[in-house]
């Protein structure tokens, strides 16, 4: 595991095993220090719903569902031939119909389960952590072992979205098929994975269950410093070759904010370029200036920021910690204001100064050398930017051996509204084949329905996947995933990318990502890695658009005396809009809290028809606007009304509309409220 002695063997890869049973493919999700070892001659694959017209259709009509339909309308799934695994199973839309699982035998069901209870827990051994429903997605990652083939034969009519990731092994791979009775050893491991996988941000387990001690025996640097604007700290310099095992910084909180200026660099050996060469919040998942990201291996807990991937080197190892001095004093860019011909413009505020930072660094390590015929050396390729129209955000294109592990990604739309850029799919290239393609961008991190309550609506972590922040108003998100079992093999290449959204990568976006794998080739042999490492004002500061677009679907709100709310899709704003039914004494009071500080005018997005009352805007006990009618004989809808400017801060961060009413108008229908931050004030 992370902590280990010198001599200790490294894992036998699955190939060379003489059986490969599911106690060794649970052993891939717990024991970490086998992760950066080759899989040689197997291929990863993966079947699902995606529209292979290009269009964003994907799993809606259950048209591309299904493989084949059998006579009796039942529907196949996914088929292969072994010796193979199913790694991974996602859906955002279970149903209650069975689901046949057809293994090393086509006339009898091996498996036969209810599709939503692969993930609700209730039937062993598909349970937590492996399996699990959060953030509208459904995932199982219990592996699936087949020797000779594998069908899944769902008995209903329809099916939606999934995906199912698999791995097939070498033809003369000696497999043991999966059995629903687990074994002493696949219960021992499965107790590991729960050990390891509830207690994110310490050290993994050693592969007996302990936990790794940190003592004279074990090798550790540690550290503490003043870090100044401009200043380069080396915090790590290994002069033999060994394993780096955990990095630890304190206080993660000292990287939070809209600057990210503080870089870590990681280099092996005698290679030019640095292994791992991006902003510290970016490396620990950080989104949009605030920790968002407490995974297994990776991310903040307890003002900790930690990494636990194993990174094995051959002779030396150099860490250093770079704070850059800015190169634009400005603030950074911004939205161009709402959507109308009237435009505000904005004055550049100075940028504050940098300050000087106090950290504590811990950095574990072991002297156990890098095996280089069957490990690759750990790369973090990191990009920042707005892909091109027509482009794709490519996570990672190199050439080598290696295999893909984890990704992080910010993703910032530069069009105010709803998050339409995170309909784009994930790609995969393998070796010059298409080996994986997704239906959706939150599904690529097992999450689905984006902008839905109790859905893919709010920042969420888990062991292996999670959302990193979700905001409408600012038009942003993000999301994380680690490949464990599931790692993505190449031989010679891998192209991973995904689209911004819906189709065509048509939608303006900045994405900032982290792609991170093993490969046996360092960034010198691969010309277009570092082509936006440079940074600049898009790539270490947050973008903050002058732009908010308040949807009602996800508004934090509270209702006073009587009202009533009629959620209703009648307008294509991108989301849901609420036609109120109220009295002269209905109060909505809208939270504003999550809005940052600062001046803005407030617009309303209503419609105007018969049953239309009258309303204004209130802030606490002043109010904004005047009385405004929405009464009128025909439906009409007013997409951009001024009602006045407000200010917010810590003390004033709600608004309240008020109501008017007659009888038979008694109703307020909105679409949406705009808010357009206005210049800040300058003195002279």
């Amino acid at each position: 595991m992370a902590q280990s002695s010198p001599g200790k063997k490294i894992p036998p890869a699955p190939d060379s095993s003489p059986v490969w049973r599911t106690s060794d493919e649970l052993k891939t999700l717990c024991d970490i220090a086998g992760l950066p070892c080759y899989r040689t001659d197997t291929r990863c694959l993966q079947v699902s719903t995606y529209d292979p017209t290009g269009g964003n259709e994907d799993g809606f009509s259950g048209d591309h569902s299904f493989i084949r339909r059998n006579p009796d309308s039942s529907l196949v799934i996914f088929e292969s031939a072994g010796p193979g695994v199913i790694e991974r199973i996602w859906t955002p839309t279970p149903t209650d119909d069975t689901l046949d699982f057809f293994i090393d035998d086509t006339s009898r069901a091996t498996l036969s389960i209810c599709y939503k209870d692969l993930f609700s827990g209730k039937i062993p051994p598909f349970g937590p952590p492996l399996c699990g429903s959060a953030l509208g997605g459904n995932y199982c990652y219990y592996p699936i072992l087949f020797n000779r083939l594998c069908r899944i034969v769902c008995r209903g009519k329809k099916m939606q979205f999934h995906q199912i990731q698999y791995r097939l092994f070498p033809k003369t791979a000696d497999i043991r098929s999966f059995s629903a009775t687990l074994s002493p050893e696949d219960r021992r491991r499965l107790e590991e994975i729960k050990s390891s996988w509830n207690n994110p941000g310490r050290l993994p387990l050693h592969e007996n269950g302990s936990l790794p001690r940190r003592d004279n025996t074990s090798p550790q640097i540690h550290s503490s410093f003043l870090l100044r604007p401009g200043e380069t700290r080396q915090i790590a310099d290994i002069r033999q070759g060994g394993r780096i095992t955990g990095i630890e910084m304190t206080p993660a909180s000292c990287f939070e904010g809209p600057q990210h200026d503080v870089f870590l660099r990681i280099y092996w050996d005698e290679e030019r370029l640095p292994a791992v060469d991006c902003p510290v919040a970016d490396f620990f998942g950080y989104a949009f200036g605030k920790r968002s990201m407490n995974s297994l291996l990776l991310g903040s807990q307890d003002d900790k920021d930690y990494c636990y991937f194993p990174m094995p080197f051959d002779r030396a190892a150099r860490i250093e910690l770079v704070y850059k001095t800015p190169t634009d004093p400005s603030s950074n860019p911004r939205s161009p204001g709402p959507p109308s011909s009237n435009q505000p413009s904005h004055s550049k505020s100075r940028r504050p100064l940098s300050p000087t930072l106090r950290l504590a660094v811990n950095i574990d390590y072991t002297l156990q050398k890098r095996d280089p015929l069957r490990e690759g050396k750990f790369y973090a390729d990191w990009k920042a930017g707005s892909p091109a129209a027509g482009q794709p955000h490519v996570f990672l294109n190199t050439r080598g051996k290696g295999h893909y592990v984890a990704t992080i990604l910010q993703a910032q739309g530069l069009q105010p509204g709803m998050t339409v850029f995170f309909e784009g799919d994930d790609s995969t290239v393998v070796d010059g084949s298409l080996r994986l393609h997704g239906t959706g961008s939150e599904d690529y991190f097992n999450g689905g329905w984006y902008a839905f309550q109790d859905c893919w609506d709010k920042k969420m972590s888990l062991p292996t996947h999670g959302a990193l922040d979700y905001s409408l108003p600012y038009c942003r998100t993000g999301g994380y995933r680690l490949y464990l079992s599931d790692k993505i093999s190449f031989e010679r290449s891998i192209f991973h990318s995904i689209e911004h959204g819906p189709a065509h990568n048509e939608v303006p976006v900045i994405y900032t990502s982290l792609a991170f794998y093993y490969c046996d080739t360092p960034p010198s042999a691969t010309s277009a890695r570092r082509s936006n490492q440079t940074p600049n004002p898009v790539s270490t500061r947050v973008y903050y658009p002058d732009t908010l677009i308040l949807f009602p679907q996800l508004l934090e709100y509270g209702l006073w005396n009587d009202i009533a709310v009629h959620p209703e899709w009648a307008y294509p704003t991108g989301g849901e809009s609420y036609d109120l039914t109220v009295t002269d004494a209905s109060r909505l009071r809208i939270s504003l809290k999550d809005i940052r500080p600062g001046r803005y005018s407030l617009f309303a997005d209503y419609e105007s028809n018969d049953r239309g009352a009258e309303f204004s805007v209130w802030q606490g006990q002043t109010p904004l606007s005047g009385w405004r009618s929405t009464w009128s004989r025909d439906k009409i809808r007013s997409p951009l009304v001024s009602l006045g400017d407000l200010s917010l801060d810590e003390f004033a961060n709600t608004l309240t509309l008020r109501f008017l009413t007659q009888e038979h108008q008694d109703h307020l229908f909105l679409n949406r409220l705009i808010l357009v931050e206005k210049p800040a004030l300058t003195h002279q």
